[in-house]
C-alpha cells in the first residue's frame, strides 16, 4: 500500500539523512519477494531475481530516510513498482552520487534510482532512460535575510553543493555567468551529499545552496529554508544502466505503469514533473 507523503516526512531528520547517506555500501533489502515470473534474468542481472539500484537518499521528498532508518520517497516508491513490474525483488545500495558511475561500469548494481540528469557526455558512458523533469533552485536561510531573489544576487556569495552531480555543474555555469557580466563569481564549497550541503546552509557556513526544485520545495514547506530562485537550466533526470536489455524491459514497465495510472498519480502526488512521449533510451550507450 502506498504511503502517505506526510506521515514519513513529519518525522524527517537531518541525523536520520545523514545517516542514510553515510552508510556506503549498506544494501537494503525489502521483505516481499517477487510476486511474478521474472522479465529478466542472469546475465542481464548481477543477482537472480533481483533489481539492485544505487541510491542517495539525501533528497526529500525524492528520496530520503526516515527516522527508523527505512528509504522513502517518489524515487524508492517508483523503483519498487518498476522491480514488481518485471517480477523482481528491489534491493537498495545507499552510496554517495560521486560512485555511482563507476559502481554500474563495475556492476555492483543494476540501474542508477537516483535522478542521474541526462547529458550527451553520460549518454555515451550509459544506457538513460529519462522519466523526470526537474531544474535547478538556491536555497537560503529562513527568511531570506539577504533578499537574494536572482541569479545575479549570488554573486560574492558562498554556495555548498553536493559533489560531482549536475548540481555542481549548473552553479559553476552560473558562477561563469556571473564573471561574463563583471560581476563577483560564487565560493562553490563541494560535499559528499545533499545533506551535509543543507547542513552548511543551516550552520550559516554558506549563504545558499543548490537543490533540485521538488527538494527545494520541500524544505520551504517544512520551513527550514527559503527557495529563492527556482527553475533554472530545466532538464530530463534518467534511471542508468550498464545493460541494454535491462534497460529495454525498465522502458517497458514505465510503459506499463503509465498505461495503469500509477506514474501520473505518484508523479502528481509528489508534484513532480512527468516527460511527455513514449519512454526509451536517450542516446547510444556504451561503446
Amino acid at each position: 500500500m502506498q504511503k502517505d507523503l506526510q506521515t514519513p516526512a513529519a518525522g524527517l531528520s537531518r541525523r536520520a539523512l545523514i545517516g542514510g547517506a553515510g552508510a556506503l555500501g549498506f544494501a537494503a533489502v525489502l521483505p516481499q519477494a517477487a510476486q511474478a515470473q521474472a522479465k529478466v534474468s542472469v546475465p542481464n542481472l548481477i543477482k537472480a531475481n533481483t533489481l539492485v539500484m544505487s541510491m542517495n537518499p539525501t533528497l526529500p521528498p525524492l528520496q530520503f530516510v526516515n527516522d527508523r532508518g527505512e528509504l522513502q520517497g517518489m524515487r524508492w516508491e517508483l523503483g519498487n513498482e518498476i522491480a514488481k513490474n518485471l517480477g523482481l525483488t528491489p534491493e537498495y545500495v545507499r552510496i554517495e552520487f560521486a560512485a555511482m558511475v563507476p559502481g554500474l561500469a563495475a556492476r555492483r548494481w543494476d540501474m542508477i534510482n537516483t535522478g542521474i540528469f541526462w547529458t550527451e557526455e553520460r549518454s555515451r558512458l550509459m544506457y538513460m532512460v529519462p522519466y523526470e523533469r526537474a531544474a535547478i533552485s538556491f536555497l537560503v536561510a529562513r527568511g531570506n535575510p539577504l533578499k537574494i531573489e536572482k541569479w545575479e544576487d549570488l554573486a560574492g556569495r558562498a554556495v555548498s553543493v553536493e559533489l560531482g552531480g549536475i548540481e555542481e555543474r549548473r552553479t559553476r555555469e552560473v558562477d561563469g555567468m556571473l564573471k561574463a557580466k563583471g560581476l563577483a563569481g560564487i565560493d562553490i564549497r563541494t560535499f559528499n551529499n545533499f545533506a551535509e550541503s543543507f547542513q552548511a546552509l543551516r550552520a550559516g557556513q554558506v549563504q545558499a545552496a543548490t537543490s533540485i526544485d521538488a527538494t527545494a520545495m520541500f524544505w520551504q514547506g517544512r520551513g527550514d529554508f527559503h527557495r529563492a530562485i527556482a527553475g533554472l537550466f530545466p532538464q530530463t533526470a534518467t534511471f542508468a544502466f550498464a545493460n541494454r536489455v535491462l534497460a529495454e524491459a525498465v522502458v517497458g514497465a514505465l510503459t506499463d505503469l503509465r498505461r495503469s495510472g500509477f506514474y501520473d498519480q505518484l508523479f502528481d502526488r509528489y508534484g513532480v514533473l512527468k516527460i511527455e512521449g513514449d519512454f526509451k533510451i536517450d542516446g547510444p550507450g556504451p561503446g
